[in-house]
């Protein structure tokens, strides 16, 4: 049997990036490194060997397919009193687009263990869906509390911020998380057991402050495509990338002169 210690299983959210409709898609499924659950990458089934597998890894390999149902189903054969398998459980309902079932089942997986960090942040993915905010940033706070070095759950508690238009506190969230792990913003991975909200509304002053944490962190190249993204989209007010001290040291550089001398068509 894979244990979820020592690794995460593979599920498929392909969530629409930075949707705007109110009835928002799961968030992004991967794995966190921080966590120390490595990402498990698995092979083609053999049908012939799925009847020596147990529930739990038929479940997953229905994920890896993205036969949710499939999984839920199997999943539900397996021992009731595991908070492991109420998570994914709620996981492929919460693909489904059905929330209320997955709340129950993430709910269910904290109370069989309260320490369980990637429920905690998965029921805050719940209530970030239903533009309940307020409770997805303390339902984060309470899973950073539990693993405080996750890069994914900070980048989820700074959409939530943003969200809540705390963008200076969106904006402290988004830079520890970068501080984690540099590629946070940049996992496209469809793997893993911890959800990474992509969701926003405002999506050019969204991808402003992405551009002024990685330009804080010294990432120029990827301020420099978020500036870009952020102009396209519409974002007005340029003189912030001339007067926000994060953008002092890429004032000389010909690429942002560029950028900002141009007048990007608006997507």
């Amino acid at each position: 049997m894979v244990s979820f210690t020592k690794c995460a299983i593979a599920v498929s959210f392909i969530a629409s990036v930075y949707a705007q409709s109110s009835a928002q898609p799961p968030a992004q499924a991967f794995n966190d490194p921080r966590l120390n659950r490595p990402a498990f990458q698995p092979s083609k089934p053999d049908p012939g060997k799925m009847a020596a597998l147990t529930p739990e890894m038929r479940g997953d390999i229905f994920m890896a397919r993205k036969m949710y149902r499939e999984a839920a189903e199997t999943y539900a054969e397996g021992p009731n009193d595991s908070p492991i398998i109420a998570n994914k459980m709620g996981i492929a309902f919460h693909q489904m687009m059905q929330t209320e079932q997955a709340r129950k089942l993430y709910e269910r997986a904290i109370k069989l263990d309260p320490k369980y960090s990637e429920a905690v942040n998965n029921l805050g993915t719940i209530y970030y869906a239903r533009k309940s905010y307020r409770r997805a940033v303390s339902q984060y706070n309470k899973a950073l509390r539990l693993a405080p070095s996750s890069a994914s759950i900070y980048s989820n508690l700074g959409t939530a911020q943003f969200a809540r238009k705390k963008y200076e506190k969106a904006l402290e969230a988004y830079q520890q998380a970068l501080a984690l792990d540099p590629d946070v913003f940049e996992h496209r991975s469809t793997q893993g057991v911890l959800l990474q909200e992509r969701n926003v509304q405002e999506r050019a002053k969204f991808h402003y402050y992405l551009a002024r944490t990685y330009a804080k962190a010294g990432a120029f190249e990827r301020a420099l495509l978020y500036m870009r993204k952020a102009l396209e989209e519409g974002f007005r007010e340029r003189d912030k990338f001339r007067e926000e001290p994060e953008f002092a040291q890429m004032q000389e550089m010909e690429e942002f002169k560029e950028l900002l001398a141009l007048e990007p068509r608006v997507l």
